[in-house]
């Protein structure tokens, strides 16, 4: 694989900054204490760290609530802070993707209250602004995520203004062409600062129906919890207006084009979208990197759902995005995602199963033993596309449990006390056990650290050569050893529930690759006659044709010319 396509099959772990390491003694972590750190991402085996955001902000939704694009909060350091990160996670082989929120920004962000301030002026449509109805009531249904009308009264301008999100994060009209050329230039001040690429929060919500039409009333038969709990009147819309919108195909090629001019040199840089979409995440995923001319990568809330990942829902995940990938590419196009290595116009998912904004998946899926969580990996990091880890996943912590007087999370404040929000799995990392706080720092941290997140602290771990952690490592060696698992075809195989099997495949190399999802001994027919492969810490064999997989245990075999 060339520099040209490193984000390819890459495995990007997510730092929460706020609770990575604190450095300075504030309770809060910061931009010097994830360079502190550095290492172990390093030593885990990750391709790319990927920052939250650390940006000029009041804090109403923790840095999604930007007031300041192109400034680093004081709260989490200073420039010098961001680019010695940078440089130290280059010196250690690591690309730096940052999180850039494009969608909305805060109210207290020069670029509103200037538009508020009036319905003339350079800026005045720079945000979604709609009068009112004759009775005074909203514009239309639209509904925000985090609960209650996506629409706000503003007593200056006498209209409303529309935010997805807190009344706090008003929407930018992306209709407006000096709106996306000014978020172009935000994208264009970070490229030049040295950053390998973007996560894009919330790309799918660019861009609404200019006509302000309803959203029409989804069939209750099709809701689901993918992107909002099922608590949360947000799941009865269909969202065919207010997001998704067919207009922001055109703004990613601008926004590719951009990354490509800075990729000239062979140095690559690489967008990662985040889909919020419940009904077609998958054709979404597969709209926005299809063609190798918009996103390179997206990643949707399907495994990041509280749905268990059951063998019958892996295989129809599987399914769902190969079918989509197909569909972006054209009739004919077979249900591969990319036929081969390289050929850069396929669809590429990237895979999470868990990230700062869902419950952590061995609480959520009720999988919490430790053979449970290493086959989870194994499955994980075996599917074709690019990964992301989320901080403490490879200590196999579970969701923090806080009281009602800990939360601080604006979204479980509000739907309180059936969605508890998203603090649970924000919580402090434990780094060293007999450290105050665990070693995450001096002072009483910002969230408390869960009293059950300290026994699996990193250094209890790395003694440990059983450990969590060290499965982890052993996984991800076990992926860069044979880029088939990261870059390779995948080819659904015939196996009986709870297995799941598939085989990768590049160029002259397959593997075959099977997991046994539950607590009984599994034997199957092999599909093909593939010999045993070592490092991966799992104890499935083939014999006589026959594949058998202990609980929840896993095989890999190549064929022969591969077999180690």
């Amino acid at each position: 694989m060339t520099d040209a396509e490193w984000w390819r099959g890459a495995v990007i772990y997510e730092v929460y900054v706020r609770s990575f390491q604190d450095s300075d003694g504030n309770g809060i972590g910061d931009l010097a204490g994830v360079r502190a750190r550095l290492n172990h991402v390093a030593e885990l085996g990750a391709d790319a760290v990927w920052l939250t955001p650390f940006y000029r902000s009041p804090m109403k939704d923790f840095g999604y609530d930007v007031s300041g694009f192109t400034e680093v909060d004081p709260m989490f350091g200073a420039d010098a802070d961001f680019d010695a990160l940078v440089e130290e996670a280059h010196a250690l082989g690591l690309k730096v993707i940052i999180d850039l929120v494009l969608s909305h920004t805060s109210d207290q962000h020069p670029w509103f209250v200037e538009s508020r301030s009036g319905r003339e002026g350079p800026r005045a449509d720079w945000y979604v602004w709609a009068d009112a109805k004759a009775d005074g009531t909203a514009p239309n249904n639209w509904l925000s995520i985090f609960g209650g009308p996506a629409w706000e009264w503003d007593t200056t301008r006498q209209q409303y203004y529309m935010h997805n999100f807190l009344a706090a994060q008003p929407d930018l009209n992306f209709h407006e062409p000096e709106v996306q050329d000014a978020v172009l230039g935000v994208a264009r001040r970070w490229l030049e600062r040295g950053v390998d690429g973007f996560r894009l929060d919330t790309v799918n919500f660019y861009f609404h129906d200019p006509a302000l039409t309803d959203n029409p009333v989804l069939d209750p038969a099709l809701r689901n919890a993918n992107t909002a709990p099922s608590e949360n009147p947000y799941n009865w819309q269909e969202h065919l207006h207010d997001k998704t919108r067919p207009e922001n195909l055109a703004f990613l090629r601008r926004l590719r084009a951009l990354l490509d001019e800075f990729g000239a040199g062979g140095r690559a840089r690489a967008t990662l979208g985040e889909v919020g979409e419940s009904q077609r995440g998958s054709e979404v995923m597969a709209d926005y990197t299809a063609g190798g001319d918009k996103l390179h990568m997206c990643y949707d809330f399907a495994f990041l759902a509280p749905d268990p990942p059951d063998a019958a829902r892996v295989k129809t995940i599987i399914a769902g995005v190969q079918h989509a990938a197909a569909d972006a590419r054209g009739p004919g196009a077979g249900t591969g995602i990319e036929t081969e290595t390289g050929t850069g116009g396929g669809a590429w998912p990237c895979w999470a199963f868990s990230n700062h904004d869902t419950v952590r998946h061995p609480s959520r899926w009720k999988m919490h033993e430790p053979e449970q969580i290493r086959l989870l990996a194994a499955l994980l990091l075996s599917l074709r596309g690019s990964v992301c880890l989320y901080q403490g996943e490879e200590l196999g912590l579970g969701e923090a449990h806080l009281p009602y007087e800990d939360i601080r999370d604006p979204y479980g404040l509000r739907l309180w006390p059936q969605f508890k929000g998203r603090d649970g799995c924000r919580t402090p990392m434990p780094w060293v056990h007999d450290a105050p706080h665990a070693g995450f720092s001096d002072a009483r941290p910002w969230l408390p650290l869960a009293p059950e997140h300290v026994a699996h602290a990193v250094d209890v771990q790395e003694a440990d050569p059983a450990s969590v952690l060290h499965a982890y490592r052993r996984l991800l060696a076990f992926r860069r050893a044979h880029p088939a698992l990261a870059r390779g075809r995948l080819e659904m195989e015939e196996a009986p529930d709870p297995v799941v099997a598939f085989t990768r495949a590049e160029g002259n190399s397959r593997i075959l690759c099977a997991f046994n999802l539950s607590p009984e001994t599994r034997a199957l027919r092999a599909p093909w006659d593939a010999h045993g492969l070592n490092g991966h810490g799992f104890s499935g064999r083939l014999i006589d044709g026959s594949l058998r997989l202990g609980p929840w245990d896993a095989y890999f075999g190549a064929e022969a010319p591969e077999a180690a």
